[in-house]
């Protein structure tokens, strides 16, 4: 949804409350129902111009094309919040805990395997998939897919923080039921520290735009201790799983349906539309077409 709205007097929800290190975040009930508002954290210190950083225009875009490519992710509106008198855009995600549903991140649900060596926060790619395997939380085989799917989606949109306490699973208590929770926590897709200067050099220069591809940003995931790149990791095709998810990705995703999104997405100049649409059609062609389409 592109819709936009003042989220200033919408009545404040005290009973719920959210963790996380980036920016504030408040509960607010929208249209009847109960929201998270994210505001986005300071930029101070970042080696950009940027009084804050776009985490909140990268949640709302990345959050709506997991949808697009047929990933289950929280619903996001972009909007605004004035505080002391100063105007803020926000991204409002529908608490998909409503009703009485309990989130379990995956960190969680890792540190209940007995007999791994390492915590629930480690991000092991061996140890992710040895949980993944032995967890009965789900179906082992149903979140292997979701996970590579997942993995696959963030490699399109540039993700450096998908650690194991930003997914996982959510509990009905009411209907003994439990699933794998939308995807969520999506600050960290499309460059959200690029000012305008940074996102121009990356339009007009094609080293800049290849150096944000091929070198960084990596996953948050690792292997041997070192972050995975993701160029490398998907040239390599060394998992099969994980080969299958990029081409069931990159078979769904719609580069016109996309480009159509972000020109209606509010608050964002025609500069970061173009840039936005750009590096997501770049990652597209340099890190899933290979795989996608059997030709390397």
């Amino acid at each position: 949804m592109n819709r936009n709205v003042d989220f200033t007097n919408c009545p404040r929800l005290i009973d719920r409350a959210y963790n996380g290190a980036n920016g504030k975040k408040i509960a607010v009930e929208y249209d009847g129902r109960p929201y998270m508002l994210k505001f986005p954290p300071s930029g101070e210190g970042k080696p950009t111009e940027l009084s804050y950083t776009n985490s909140c225009i990268s949640e709302h875009i990345a959050s709506s094309i997991f949808n697009l490519l047929g990933i289950k992710a929280q619903e996001t509106l972009l909007g605004t919040f004035t505080v002391n008198g100063k105007q803020k855009v926000v991204c409002a995600c529908l608490d998909f805990t409503a009703g009485g549903k309990k989130l379990y991140d995956f960190c969680s649900i890792k540190n209940t395997i007995l007999d791994s060596d390492t915590n629930g926060s480690g991000t092991e790619l061996e140890d992710i998939l040895d949980t993944i395997e032995k967890q009965q939380y789900v179906d082992p085989l149903r979140l292997k897919d979701y996970f590579w799917e997942m993995f696959a989606a963030d490699a399109l949109l540039g993700n450096f923080d998908r650690h194991n306490g930003n997914w996982g699973f959510l509990y009905d208590p009411n209907e003994k039921k439990r699933d794998i929770a939308p995807v969520y926590d999506c600050g960290s897709c499309l460059l959200p520290q690029a000012d305008d200067e940074v996102m121009q050099t990356v339009l007009n220069d094609k080293e800049a735009m290849n150096l944000r591809i091929y070198r960084f940003p990596t996953s948050a995931i690792k292997r041997n201790g070192k972050k995975i790149n993701y160029y490398d990791f998907l040239s390599a095709a060394e998992y099969e799983d994980c080969s299958q998810a990029v081409r069931h990705i990159y078979q769904r995703a719609d580069m016109k349906q996309i480009s159509s999104f972000i020109n209606q997405v509010p608050f964002i100049s025609d500069l970061q539309k173009e840039f936005y649409k750009q590096y997501i059609l770049a990652r597209m062609d340099l890190l899933l077409r290979p795989l996608g389409t059997g030709y390397f």
